[in-house]
């Protein structure tokens, strides 16, 4: 165990390589085990304990003067110091400020060190190419030319005293800026309004920087590699592109720049006229760096068309009703300029054809026409008459009413929408209105079956028509001018009679309907029948429209009238033999009368008077009687159970002779007139004569009166 403290140990040298720090050199002492090593600088003084030889004092001031001692150390404590040795640190090393102010060329700067006589700074690529580059200068910068862009160099300075003494040296590794790129290439994307840079990769450039200048307006993308998309770019501007390479030491210079010009806006001020029908003129303002202009027109059918031109305006054709769809595009060498507002035009609806106006009456007109494209509604206007009628409709009909008869209007058929309004470039058709309605003035009876109807002529130029209606049929009658006839009307009808006008125009409504009654019929048969000899009967067959008769004959000698609702009729007071005219009257409900006039009637003669019966010789009988005319010839009829018996005197004679007459029966006697064109008169006085076979008289009078003979008796019973 070691109990005393180890020798003294001897410094050999003692040294600066660095700064702050001095090393030194001993002999090694036995039974040491650690050293301490001391520099002191005036009252301050630094100490480090090592093991060995040689030991390095660190923390000291560069370029300072320091006293080094050594002690040694064991278990037994430390031995004295050593003789002392002066050492002096070198200088510090001078701290670079380095940059690449160009591409070629790297500036190293840096502060005054202590002590310092001079400098050596030196440069070589840190890939070891090439050759190592070495300056020697007493000022503080030094810049190094014609070196690689874009290359990594190493730098290395120090500081070296009055004795030529170097000092702690200094490396900083510094690139050189990069090279300006070179080929820059610009492709401009017109859709997505952005443009594609790109350019030759530049030794050394860690990023690229792209500006795209406009004014005070600058665009920039920043990219790794060797292309960038600038975005965003404003149609219609022309842009400075310059590229700038960027490493660690700084930027490159700017590419010189290259010039983009965008597509140009989208035209503005878009006007569309249709200057005239069929006609479409779009007009817009030029916009920058347009170098022509495409102009589409597309229509709601699907059908498109455009124009090219370097003007500001188009000239299209049109067809009426369509919506047009329009579009103006600017181009230049970059495109086409971005869609702008799309622009629709309505062009006036069309107008309607196949117009057609029917007459519905007097004064109103069905107006027809097809339909045509465009039009949302129509107005249809009649112009005449010193008025106007407008009717609007969304069909393609219209009833114009209120209208003059007899009229000729100017009908036009205006279509419209409501995005153009009205078509006033219709066409309009002239129309006539139907006559006016004519108004009877006046019926007169010419004769019974022939009627004149007078009206008020209010037309120009038309035919009227008259129509007599009834349960009997139809008559007619037509004139132009103001007045017809009805002819061979039926007796006993009642009528409705009208009239209307008709044209080319059309037919007008039928005037007021004015009643007409024809007469009543006379019957067409009349039979006079003589009941008695003082009355006649007189019957007809019905006539047609009479209600009541009067009949009536008439003679010299006087008239029997009768009137009745009846179709026959009892006349009496009438004078036997004597020659009549027959006449009647037929008269309707309303008093209208037909005198009907027909064959003359001649009464049966006069019966005789005074008729007795004698009795003759075998079994024959007299019958005698008072004549009313000598000149009438006489029948005498003799009807009994047992035969009938019929004498017939010659002419002028007053009596007449029956022979072989049974007796014992009762006879009728009669004694009629002869009338030769007629039958057998049957209402002369029967007379009833019993003639019995017992008597020799024949009764007479009315008083029994007796005919003797030998076989017959005869006895007046009873006059008929």
């Amino acid at each position: 165990m070691q109990s005393t403290a180890p020798d003294i140990p001897v410094i050999e040298q003692a040294y600066s390589k660095l700064s702050n720090s001095i090393t030194v050199e001993w002999r090694a002492v036995l039974g040491a085990t650690s050293y301490l090593l001391t520099a002191q600088d005036g009252d301050s003084f630094t100490e480090t304990v090592v093991t060995n030889s040689p030991g390095t004092v660190t923390g000291l001031k560069p370029a300072t003067l320091y006293r080094i001692t050594v002690r040694s150390i064991n278990s037994g404590g430390k031995s004295q110091p050593s003789p002392f040795r002066k050492a002096k640190t070198v200088l510090a090393a001078p701290i670079l400020s380095v940059s690449s102010p160009s591409c070629d060329s790297i500036a190293v700067s840096w502060k005054a060190v202590y002590m310092a006589a001079g400098f050596s700074v030196s440069l070589m690529r840190s890939d070891g190419l090439g050759r190592m580059l070495k300056e020697n200068t007493t000022n503080t910068s030094l810049i190094f030319t014609n070196l690689d862009p874009g290359t990594l160099y190493t730098i290395k300075a120090y500081a070296w005293n009055v004795n030529g003494i170097p000092g702690d040296d200094f490396t900083y590794n510094q690139r050189t800026s990069p090279k300006t790129p070179a080929d820059v290439q610009v492709a401009f994307n017109s859709g997505a309004l952005r443009a594609i840079v790109s350019w030759m990769p530049t030794e050394g450039a860690l990023t690229y920087s792209v500006t795209a200048s406009r004014g005070l307006l600058k665009l920039k993308c920043n990219t790794s590699s060797a292309s960038c998309m600038v975005p965003s770019l404003q149609c219609g501007s022309e842009y400075y592109v310059s590229v700038t390479a960027y490493n660690d030491a700084g930027s490159s210079k700017p590419t010189d720049a290259v010039s983009l010009k965008t597509i140009p806006c989208a035209p503005v001020n878009v006007s569309i006229e249709e200057d005239e029908p069929g006609h479409l003129l779009v007009s817009w303002s030029s916009v920058n760096f347009g170098h022509y202009y495409v102009v589409f027109v597309k229509s709601d059918d699907g059908l498109e068309v455009h124009c090219n031109t370097s003007h500001t305006q188009c000239h299209f054709q049109s067809d009426c009703g369509f919506t047009y769809f329009i579009s103006v595009f600017a181009y230049n060498k970059a495109g086409q300029s971005p869609l702008g507002d799309v622009f629709n035009y309505t062009t006036a609806p069309c107008c309607p054809g196949d117009i057609r106006a029917a007459v519905v009456s007097s004064d109103t007109l069905r107006v027809t026409w097809a339909p045509v494209r465009g039009a949302e509604m129509y107005a249809t206007r009649a112009r005449g008459g010193s008025g106007e009628v407008l009717c609007n409709h969304t069909a393609a009909a219209c009833t114009l009413s209120a209208l003059r008869c007899d009229t000729r209007y100017d009908i036009t058929v205006y279509s419209f929408s409501e995005a153009r309004g009205s078509n006033t470039s219709c066409a309009s058709k002239s129309v006539a209105t139907a006559p006016c309605s004519p108004e009877i003035k006046n019926i007169s009876k010419d004769t019974l079956s022939v009627i004149s109807v007078h009206w008020q002529s209010n037309n120009k130029e038309a035919t009227y028509i008259v129509t007599a209606r009834g349960e009997a049929g139809l008559w007619h009658c037509t004139s132009s001018g103001n007045s017809c006839t009805l002819i061979n009307l039926p007796c006993g009808s009642a009528f409705s009679v009208s009239a209307i006008a008709r044209s080319p125009a059309g037919q007008s409504l039928p005037s007021y309907s004015v009643p007409l009654e024809t007469a009543p019929c006379c019957p067409n048969e009349l039979i006079v029948t003589q009941v008695t000899q003082s009355v006649t009967n007189i019957s007809w067959s019905v006539g047609m429209g009479a209600q009541t008769y009067v009949t009536a004959l008439e003679s010299p000698k006087g008239q029997a009238k009768c009137r009745t609702l009846q179709n026959y009729c009892l006349l009496g007071c009438i004078t036997c033999g004597t020659n009549y005219t027959v006449s009647l009257k037929a008269i309707s409900e309303t008093g209208l009368t037909s005198s009907c006039t027909y064959q003359g009637y001649s009464s049966g003669a006069c019966c005789p008077s005074g008729v007795k019966l004698y009795r003759l010789g075998n079994n024959g009988i007299r019958v005698h009687w008072r004549a009313s005319d000598e000149k009438i010839n006489y029948n005498t009829d003799l009807h009994g159970s047992k035969g009938n018996f019929t004498c017939t005197p010659s002419s002028g004679l007053s009596h007449c002779d029956i022979t072989e007459i049974p007796c014992g029966d009762v006879y009728t006697v009669v004694v009629s007139p002869v009338n030769d064109k007629g039958p057998k008169l049957t209402f002369c006085p029967k007379k009833i004569y019993s003639v019995t076979c017992s008597g020799s008289s024949l009764g007479m009078g009315k008083s029994t009166q007796y005919i003797h003979s030998k076989s017959m008796f005869v006895k007046h019973v009873s006059i008929l």
